[in-house]
């Protein structure tokens, strides 16, 4: 007691300061090098020459250093698996990630690459998962997509079908399905035990509003389980840097921090 009044140990700005620095040691975590929060990128097209990706074996080791800028570690080499434009198989995938691999310890590049595939839900796929030519990511994980333009009308009974082959299934960029946008669809598939993969891109604007805002939406209401880059090219690249420079990658980050898979599903 000091002049008839009580000493206060914690002064009334305290909180204020205390509430400061903590987002003053967030954004310290996250801004350091303008790096990602996570350090798994589980959707990109690096592998040389098997799809629209990386072209060739240069350019795929210039979107490897790219990666490795913006805090990855490890990646899954996502190519397209799709009828008749991209018909990939284990062997041509593995064969192209034999060829990256080996750039990358010639390189000597600290980052850790395993192959699988982005799979479009059609007949190509179904033949190949008949024949148990799939490569899935770790934990038998498989990333799918449907066609921008019609989902197929068997799609629930290729799902029921996978998820009996015990596959945790993982929908592709679900944002950029126009089709949804009703949001009625993506409540009935994310109900099915499927998990969602949102395209960073998406959170830019690249893909247009649309995208953006159903991103938005998916984020508000808990259905992105993972993010990937998608990255086909260095113009993709630069955006991701430029957008891990700004307050909305912030918000992002925080938001997503505790509940994003990406490091912690593939182990």
């Amino acid at each position: 007691m000091l002049n008839g009044t009580k000493h206060n140990k914690h002064p009334p700005y305290a909180t204020k300061i205390d509430k400061i620095l903590a987002m003053f040691n967030f954004l310290k975590r996250h801004d350091t090098h303008n790096s990602l929060f996570y350090h798994t990128d589980m959707h990109c097209h690096l592998l040389p020459g098997v799809d629209h990706g990386a072209p060739d074996i240069d350019s795929a080791i210039n979107l490897v250093q790219d990666e490795i800028d913006m805090g990855i570690t490890h990646i899954i080499a996502t190519s397209h698996v799709t009828e008749c434009t991209f018909e990939n198989t284990p062997a041509s995938l593995l064969q192209a990630g034999k060829s990256l691999t080996d750039a990358i310890k010639e390189k000597q590049l600290n980052v850790d690459l395993k192959i699988s595939a982005e799979y479009r839900m059609d007949d190509f796929f179904l033949s190949q998962f008949k024949q148990n030519m799939l490569l899935p990511l770790p934990n038998k994980h498989l990333l799918v997509e449907n066609s921008f333009q019609q989902e197929r009308m068997d799609i629930d009974e290729i799902i029921f079908d996978l998820q009996s082959a015990d596959f945790t299934l993982i929908l592709a960029h679900p944002e950029r399905y126009h089709r949804y946008y009703t949001h009625d669809r993506y409540r009935y598939l994310y109900g099915l035990d499927i998990r969602f993969q949102v395209n960073i891109l998406s959170f830019t604007g690249y893909f247009g509003n649309g995208a953006l805002n159903t991103a938005k939406w998916l984020l508000h209401n808990d259905m992105i389980d993972f993010l990937g880059s998608d990255i086909h090219n260095d113009t993709h690249s630069k955006l991701i840097k430029d957008f891990l420079k700004t307050k909305e990658y912030r918000k992002l980050a925080e938001q997503l921090e505790k509940r994003l898979l990406n490091d912690s599903a593939f182990i």
